[in-house]
């Protein structure tokens, strides 16, 4: 067991005794962000839920991006109940139609104030693939945050570097903070060809910042749960302007009942803002 790990399973010991208001402390300098596909409703969502709400209340990150966020007439909208239950304000985006009972899509919560959001839809529309796009000021600084999901067949390399074309207008658009954040589901390798453009902007990878010369397929880095999927590395955080600190998985193990968070596991970074970068 590796000492992440390690230390999460105490701190979700500790978490028992502690004020469930209990807030995670972290240097001005600092920031802590989450990517997480949520697997909609399969499974046992209410106990899923649980699970996640319980670990990210520990945690505290600054910015949790959310993908496969669903709401429908029996489901109230996932991404509204975490936030709700964290204490955080939150944005959903969907290719799903305003007042839709069934609506499915990405999510970005945070706890901080939101200064500005937008969203857009990515090509083919048929592919119902968004992204959403938060500013929020952080130690002082602006940073702009974008959370997408993108098309998930294998050899839809060419409908992804499609969808990348149009996120990276939507970034030159939108962004005008002091240090920018890519994160979410992309459904391939963070260095596989069709995120080129992404790296073009001068994103970086954090988990390979902090973990270089690690496959892909590499099941000690794989971000899709092996009870389901084969191992893969395909959840990620791109960072711009920003020193990686430290970058891992999250749920990468079940509850004591056997639950799994999901069918994904979750990806931390925690990133530094360069010293006098103000």
């Amino acid at each position: 067991m590796t000492p992440l790990r390690i230390v999460l399973l105490l701190v979700a010991t500790l978490l028992t005794a502690c004020h469930p208001d209990a807030r995670h402390t972290a240097p001005p300098d600092t920031l802590t962000v989450v990517t997480l596909n949520l697997w909609h409703d399969k499974a046992d969502w209410p106990r899923r839920e649980a699970i996640i709400v319980r670990a990210l209340r520990t945690l505290q990150p600054d910015v949790i991006a959310l993908q496969e966020v669903l709401q429908d007439a029996h489901l109230p909208n996932q991404a509204k109940s975490l936030a709700q239950a964290l204490g955080y304000r939150h944005i959903f985006v969907s290719a799903d139609a305003p007042d839709a009972v069934r609506r499915y899509g990405n999510a970005i919560l945070t706890r901080h104030r939101i200064l500005a959001d937008d969203a857009v839809l990515l090509a083919p529309l048929d592919d119902y693939r968004s992204a959403a796009h938060v500013r929020v000021t952080i130690g002082g600084r602006t940073v702009d945050v974008y959370a997408t999901h993108l098309h998930h067949t294998a050899n839809g390399g060419a409908i992804r570097a499609r969808q990348i074309g149009d996120l990276v207008d939507f970034v030159r658009r939108t962004r005008a903070g002091d240090a920018m954040l890519v994160l979410g589901d992309f459904n391939t390798a963070a260095d596989s060809p069709e995120l080129d453009a992404l790296r073009a902007l001068g994103l970086r990878d954090a988990y390979a910042t902090l973990h270089p010369r690690t496959a892909a397929d590499d099941p000690a880095h794989s971000t899709l749960n092996p009870a389901r999927h084969p191992p893969q590395r395909i959840d990620h955080v791109f960072v711009d302007r920003l020193v990686p600190l430290q970058a891992g998985r999250l749920f990468d193990v079940p509850a004591a009942d056997g639950a799994w968070a999901s069918d994904h596991f979750g990806v931390y970074a925690t990133l530094r803002f360069p010293p006098g970068d103000r």
